[in-house]
């Protein structure tokens, strides 16, 4: 039986950042995630680093946590955040006085609200409506790559000896007298059954929560609530724009290297498994957005996609929009259940003081006075420039520097000394993010990697214009020739799943340039290669 000190349920990002602030302190802890990393909220929202203006008026405590988590995640990962700052507008047709309450909130809670007139705001968005945008203040809003924190987090962890198991289900509990002594556990490729003992269990499941907590006997107060948010393929916007008004649907636009994320809506939903987005919503919120931005049916829409905010709703408390953005933590010790606790709510931005305030409580239950350096600490270290100069040769300037940001000290100079030795590794197996052949192989080498999707999560593949239009079948094939598959499931059923998750967010969005490049893609996979299994042509 397999043994460790805490079991972490739940790879998120609050997961994540619990197993690396235990393992800083020395604590020996296991994560556990019953699909790949970051597969809910952590990566399905519109990567916002909020400075906490959107919580300034009816949430400070919320506000107050983001823009102090805020300046720490820029410090810590600097290889993760775009600075690229943000911009909160007034239409014509917001209330003024929200305004003025907004500005008083933004002081109370430390967050830096810089008015500026419409002249300057025109020429830092030149985009925006100049018939409704009526106000504008400067925040010190940022976008994050959720994708890459999770993994710097995981390399973080690993350092410290902490551990981790993706496709790995957690399905009951072991308790004696009480008192929680082991996690009981599947492994979603082989079915194969086990405990892993334990002193404490930590349910970080996010969206997931309520479900654990049942297995577990305790009840627990969370809502999935469903958020629908589109990809543009054009940056719209130079910085984060948002509107200044009561928080709604479709009034945020992030810009993602060269891609803009429109978001969100809000929807209470049953299950978090429940990621699907419909062209009603779509539409809803381009209609929405096209308030702030006139222009903005002329804009490509890559896909749409969806994910469950995990908002903690205490018995009698709001829900939807109006539910608080806080957290909380559980010890179900006064459940009865000694040695389980629970972390619900919060966002992204503040996962990290999530993680330092369970780990408090947790290192108390222990015996552990080890103190909190998170905070301080940088996830990973820098790229060596000298690493970054030899790889030039091999990529475009940016190429490089997406690169090293994505696979990190190490995995880079192997990666480039690959490049160097052996000419076919520098194929480019996904063009739009700049993929080699050399990547894809030293991701499939890692203990995560167990199907194609995994590699797309990583590195990017299929995530760009194409859609996967090109490197899906390249991706496959390079898992193929590594013998990386381990399941009962053929590199063609895997390379259908890819596909299939591809056109998910595709399918509502099919229109103008959109629907002619799914026709290739059609074209491609099921018409001359067959991959549907249907009659080819």
């Amino acid at each position: 039986m397999e043994k460790t000190t805490v079991v972490v349920i739940g790879g998120g990002a609050t997961g994540l950042g619990i197993l690396r602030d235990l393992s800083m302190r020395g604590v020996k802890a296991l994560l556990v995630e019953k699909n790949d990393l970051v597969n809910g909220a952590s990566s399905r929202y519109h990567g916002l680093l909020h400075s906490g203006g959107r919580y300034a008026v009816k949430d400070q405590e919320a506000a107050k946590e983001c823009i102090i988590e805020n300046q720490i995640m820029r410090k810590i990962g600097k290889s993760c955040v775009e600075p690229c700052g943000g911009m909160f507008t007034r239409l014509d047709i917001d209330d003024p006085a929200y305004e003025e309450l907004w500005v008083k909130g933004c002081a109370d809670s430390g967050i830096e609200a810089t008015p500026i007139t419409l002249d300057e705001a025109f020429r830092l968005e030149p985009r925006l409506s100049r018939k409704h945008v009526k106000s504008a203040y400067l925040v010190p809003d940022a976008a994050v790559d959720g994708f890459r924190m999770a993994w710097q987090l995981i390399d973080s962890s690993k350092r410290y000896g902490g551990e981790l198991k993706t496709y790995t289900e957690v399905i009951g509990f072991d308790t004696v007298n009480g008192e929680l002594c082991g996690v009981k556990v599947r492994n979603q490729f082989t079915g194969e059954t086990y405990e892993i003992a334990c002193d404490i269990a930590v349910n970080a499941a996010g969206g997931w929560a309520g479900f654990v907590g049942k297995l577990a006997g305790v009840e627990i107060g969370v809502q999935p609530d469903k958020g629908t948010l589109i990809a543009f393929n054009q940056r719209i916007v130079n910085r984060v724009v948002n509107r200044l008004h009561k928080s709604s649907d479709g009034d945020i636009f992030v810009p993602h290297g060269s891609i803009t994320i429109l978001g969100t809506s809000s929807m209470s939903v049953p299950n978090p498994e429940d990621t699907s987005t419909s062209r009603e919503e779509v539409e809803s919120l381009i209609r929405i957005g096209e308030q702030t931005f006139e222009d903005l049916r002329d804009f490509r829409i890559l896909r749409t996609f969806a994910g469950s905010r995990p908002l903690y709703i205490p018995p009698g408390g709001a829900v939807g929009r109006s539910a608080s953005r806080g957290f909380a933590i559980v010890d179900h010790e006064q459940d009865g259940l000694k040695g389980m606790f629970t972390i619900v709510g919060g966002k992204f931005t503040t996962y990290r003081l999530m993680a330092e305030k369970i780990c408090d409580q947790i290192c108390a239950k222990l015996g552990n006075t080890t103190p909190c350096r998170t905070a301080d600490e940088p996830l990973v270290e820098e790229v060596p420039q000298a690493d970054k100069d030899r790889a030039k040769k091999f990529f475009p300037s940016y190429g490089t520097n997406l690169a090293a940001t994505r696979l990190g000290v190490e995995r880079f100079k192997r990666v480039v000394e690959r490049l160097e030795s052996d000419p076919e590794s520098r194929e480019l197996v996904c063009e739009c993010e700049n993929v080699t052949r050399a990547e894809v192989e030293e991701i499939c080498r890692d203990d995560t990697s167990f199907i194609v999707n995994d590699v797309r999560r990583r590195t990017r593949i299929g995530m760009g214009t194409c859609q996967g239009n090109f490197c899906a079948l390249r991706a496959a094939a390079i898992f193929s020739d590594m013998g990386v598959e381990s399941t009962a499931k053929d590199s063609l059923t895997r390379l259908r799943e890819f596909l299939q998750g591809r056109w998910k967010g595709i399918r509502p969005v099919l229109l103008g340039r959109t629907l002619r490049e799914t026709e290739m893609t059609r074209a491609i996979y099921e018409l001359s290669m067959n991959v549907t299994g249907g009659a080819a042509h």
